[in-house]
């Protein structure tokens, strides 16, 4: 049998995140001051997507007939792959504290086109919805700068 969740080591999150990096915060409540925990970092998100795939599929000819067509397969975009690789990174640090029970909650604020991905992620490893959501890429700012925009949110 676990011991009880001692009620002062009970915490909220704020996950701060772009698909190039995440910044975690803690908060013990609801609107207090943010102290950072972790960062996840995805380098690759900044590169090319033509440095990222190493080359291209060859060519091939039809087993019957003249036609000629290329050996390459639908791929994902390897920026989105790597997107959902942090994605899934976060999302499991987040679903890791809520299921020890120390996380009361969690607030995301991500850009609006990764905020989909990271909630998708988290839908699947949790079931606990975040308490606050914003959609603005603010990776990078001062925590006072998060604390206000979470306050009018």
């Amino acid at each position: 049998m676990t011991p009880p969740i001692d009620p002062g080591n009970r915490h909220f999150l704020v996950v701060v995140a772009d698909e190039s990096k995440a910044v975690v915060y803690r908060r013990d409540k609801l609107s207090g001051p943010l102290q950072e925990i972790t960062t996840f970092q995805n380098e690759a998100a900044r590169q090319k997507t033509g440095d990222l795939i190493a080359d291209k599929g060859g060519r091939s000819f039809d087993s019957h007939g003249q036609g000629r067509h290329t050996m390459t397969a639908e791929k994902t975009d390897p920026k989105r792959h790597l997107a959902e690789k942090l994605a899934r990174d976060i999302a499991e640090f987040v679903a890791s504290d809520i299921h020890k029970g120390t996380c009361r909650g969690y607030a995301l604020i991500a850009a609006p086109h990764f905020l989909g991905t990271l909630r998708a992620e988290l839908a699947h490893r949790t079931s606990t919805e975040p308490y606050a959501t914003v959609d603005k890429n603010i990776v990078g700012q001062a925590p006072s700068v998060i604390e206000k925009l979470l306050t009018s949110a």
